[in-house]
């Protein structure tokens, strides 16, 4: 199965799924990482750094990576948007999508499951000048990020025995954002 796993930064993926990416590609299915933006600015990396750290995150869990050009913290729900993501759902073959559960602190995480979950209506369309060929993925799941405002109820979890130390790993690829940024060297003591 082809299984898309969006998120607004590179990092959202493997913090809020990343053992569950792990146990996918394990069970054979093939996994597309699909970042809005390239994460930049941060205080301790550049887009040359978080481009390495992104394609090493996807190499230690086995999936495959897209990033987008949408602006980091300004992703805005707009038919463009939209529609860059439709173009990556229909080439891609999307089955399945995960994105950032709706209720979040982060402005882009609230825009950027906006724009998939319509980009996935979007997707079916035909004569609408997208690439690829029509497809509407049969699930949408979402998976929580860093930044909720609720206390987590879901209504299903994925076993991931096994594969912590392998999401430890993805997140600690992205050295810049949590080994070189001792604000958020929590985040990785916590897993």
């Amino acid at each position: 199965m082809n299984i898309l796993v969006a998120g607004p930064h590179p990092d959202d993926q493997e913090l809020g799924m990343g053992g569950t990416i792990a146990r996918l590609v394990s069970q054979g299915h093939r996994v597309l990482l699909l970042d809005l933006t390239d994460g930049e600015p941060t205080p301790f990396g550049d887009r040359a750094t978080r481009a390495r750290e992104s394609a090493e995150a996807a190499r230690i869990l086995g999936a495959e990576r897209i990033t987008l050009d949408l602006p980091n913290r300004t992703v805005t729900h707009s038919i463009e948007a939209r529609h860059k993501v439709a173009s990556v759902i229909r080439t891609f073959r999307a089955e399945m999508i995960f994105v950032p559960y709706f209720e979040d602190a982060h402005p882009d995480h609230i825009a950027g499951t906006r724009i998939v979950e319509d980009a996935r209506f979007d997707a079916k369309l035909t004569n609408c000048g997208l690439a690829g060929e029509p497809i509407y993925p049969k699930w949408l799941f979402h998976y929580y990020a860093t930044h909720l405002r609720i206390v987590p109820q879901p209504s299903f979890v994925f076993d991931t025995t096994g594969f912590g130390e392998q999401k430890r790993n993805a997140v600690l690829a992205y050295r810049s954002q949590f080994v070189d940024n001792p604000g958020n060297r929590r985040v990785v003591d916590w897993l």
